[in-house]
């Protein structure tokens, strides 16, 4: 990029910084610059990254984003996005959220990777993914996002790293010899009641796919994923819309449930 380039990516980068910081949404960055592309996304969130490592946070994963058909479909795109996990996003299972510390909260549910090995693209496989797992657990993501009242494009999520904010995930580690991921069941509640219904395929036909994805997508970053690192799959049904005082509960057939309330 050249450096008028590089001055605005920091300036997009500051903006959603400094949204974050003091909970106020901004408007959406492909308003501020129209022409933004996927690629000058990816260098916003990047240039995000950079500056909560250099305040000391770590990162301890990656997840991926819009890899069922459904959210494809609702945003009008045929890829998935990525961003990163980091330490400070971390909720127990079965543990309450204040909404004071959230946006504008949805929530998805997927499987998660906990790696035991490195995984470096381009080229990893469905088996390279399987090999480096450790084991899966049952997730339910809290997305967020920094842009007013969820008016996004690709880019925009991209930038706001992939409309990150909190996760949750279950207790109990399976090792992914133990299970079929693309047959898993999953049902979503909302205060006791059914509300989501997914199967594992509905992540890119199988979850270790999407995981094969980002090790790829990233290599074009010089990023690598590592050992130990929790990676977010993808979500198996769409999302939900989250209000004060809901619980949500999802279940996951041969992988148990993981819960998660909301307070004001």
């Amino acid at each position: 990029m050249n450096k008028i380039v590089s001055e605005e990516i920091k300036e997009l980068a500051a903006s959603l910084i400094q949204a974050e910081k003091s909970q106020k949404p901004i408007n959406p960055l492909t308003e501020v610059k129209p022409d933004l592309t996927l690629d000058e996304a990816y260098e916003v969130q990047l240039q995000v990254v950079e500056e909560k490592l250099s305040r000391g946070v770590r990162i301890v994963g990656k997840k991926i984003g819009l890899t069922s058909r459904d959210m494809q479909i609702m945003y009008g795109i045929d890829t998935p996005d990525c961003g990163h996990l980091f330490e400070n996003m971390v909720v127990e299972n079965n543990r309450e959220v204040s909404l004071n510390d959230v946006l504008q909260p949805k929530i998805e549910c997927e499987i998660a990777f906990v790696l035991k090995e490195d995984l470096q693209g381009p080229n990893v496989t469905v088996e390279d993914v399987l090999q480096a797992t450790d084991y899966v657990l049952p997730s339910i993501e809290i997305i967020d996002s920094r842009i007013k009242d969820w008016k996004v494009k690709l880019q925009d999520t991209v930038a706001d790293n992939a409309s990150s904010g909190l996760y949750v995930l279950g207790d109990k580690p399976v090792s992914v010899s133990e299970v079929n991921l693309p047959d898993i069941p999953m049902k979503v509640y909302q205060n006791g009641q059914l509300m989501k219904e997914g199967i594992g395929k509905n992540a890119m036909e199988h979850p270790a796919a999407c995981v094969a994805w980002l090790a790829n997508k990233l290599a074009e970053f010089g990023v690598v994923l590592r050992a130990g690192e929790v990676i977010l799959s993808g979500a198996l049904a769409t999302t939900i819309d989250v209000l004060p005082g809901d619980e949500f509960k999802a279940v996951f057939e041969h992988l148990g449930e993981v819960k998660v309330k909301f307070t004001k």
